[in-house]
């Protein structure tokens, strides 16, 4: 079986040759690794549907741009994955127009992480503001990462919050990885490379177009298990990511607002369409629970550790301090239980019960067997 693993000058190459998607998508997939599908030339090119424009841009590539990709890659913390690699999201895999590689500033491997895509309005209320902060804190606090787009205003609140509270944040930006837009977000975009993932389909040096933003958009969606959107206009970017995630089988809430608030008609649309109506934060955990532990066992085997390093006996020590953390940790033992048992044992509610078992699953201490819950062995 052929290495999988590119050198990055040819996968920079097939990258630069632009044009679909598709045909270079196939090329990758159906050779193993971009040396060896920049080794099957023209004729191979064509029978994967290169066209003749990819196929001169592949034999002679602009060497400016291969040249400032290649710079960039040389940075520390900097890769390029193609969709051949091992490492690469495997959630990206089924959208619809999958990448044909990604740009990555930080930690790769934050991109299989579970999370939660949290978008909205590019002006927000200051209502809107806090709410993306506390949505993104709760998340975090959950053990699951928060994704979005780092444009101004909502998706810049989220990742802001995200990495404010400890937690893991993958931005997905519409312009080459090192570029920022809008330029007010160039320090955040730093923070988050330093700290989380900044992600690109586009190569170093391309600026911000029109179009790249809906594209950004499918990725998104696609990296995340669920999408919330918190204030929407009517006409919004967050409500493409919306259908996107719909459309890859994603669930989808939206953050209701006032009647006179026009940021907020887009949520209501939404709602009325049939998308979930969420108030708090521990709604959309426990319209994402379902979806979360049936992947659990794949994403905590590829995780190169389990989100927490706590020992079954113990609480992770965010929560050795939370009265409601310690209530159900006591409600737990080693003979399953019940959802209805628990909450009657804790006094929790049942979104509440919910949303931190879901938490406590993904810290790896506690395991759900046939629908009831008991602490890890």
């Amino acid at each position: 079986m052929p290495d999988s693993t590119p050198a990055p000058d040819a996968l920079a190459r097939l990258v630069l040759a632009g044009g679909p998607l598709a045909p270079r998508r196939a090329l990758l997939l159906a050779s193993g690794n971009a040396d060896a599908a920049l080794a099957l030339g023209v004729a191979g090119w064509r029978a994967h549907g290169c066209s003749a424009e990819q196929c001169a841009a592949l034999q002679q590539p602009d060497p400016a741009a291969l040249a400032t990709t290649l710079r960039w890659l040389q940075q520390p913390g900097r890769q390029l994955l193609g969709c051949a690699d091992p490492a690469f999201p495997p959630l990206l895999q089924d959208i619809p127009q999958p990448p044909l590689a990604l740009f990555v500033a930080g930690d790769a491997s934050l991109a299989w992480h579970p999370a939660v895509a949290v978008v909205g309005s590019r002006s927000p209320t200051p209502t809107g503001r806090a709410l993306a902060a506390r949505f993104a804190g709760c998340f975090v606090e959950a053990g699951l990462a928060v994704t979005s787009g780092l444009a101004a205003g909502i998706d810049a609140a989220a990742h802001a919050a995200a990495l404010d509270a400890g937690g893991r944040t993958v931005a997905v930006i519409g312009t080459g990885p090192d570029q920022a837009y809008p330029p007010g977000n160039v320090r955040l975009q730093a923070r988050i490379a330093d700290e989380g993932a900044v992600l690109s389909e586009y190569p170093p040096g391309t600026p911000a177009r029109a179009g790249q933003f809906p594209a950004r958009n499918r990725l998104v969606a696609g990296l995340a298990l669920a999408t919330v959107v918190i204030e929407a206009a009517q006409r919004s970017g967050a409500l493409i990511t919306a259908r996107l995630a719909a459309e890859a089988g994603r669930e989808v809430g939206a953050v209701p607002g006032s009647v006179l608030n026009p940021r907020a008609a887009g949520c209501h649309r939404l709602i009325r369409e049939g998308v979930a109506l969420i108030e708090r934060p521990e709604d959309m955990l426990e319209l994402l629970a379902p979806a979360l532990r049936q992947q659990l066992p794949g994403l905590q085997s590829r995780l190169a550790t389990p989100t927490e390093q706590a020992s079954p006996a113990d609480l992770p020590d965010r929560w050795a301090n939370d009265p409601d953390y310690q209530s159900l940790w006591q409600a737990l033992d080693h003979n399953p239980s019940g959802m209805d048992s628990l909450i009657t044992r804790c006094g929790l509610t049942a979104p509440e019960v919910s949303s931190m078992l879901l938490a406590m699953e993904l810290a790896g201490i506690v395991v759900c067997v046939h629908g009831r819950y008991c602490r890890t062995p």
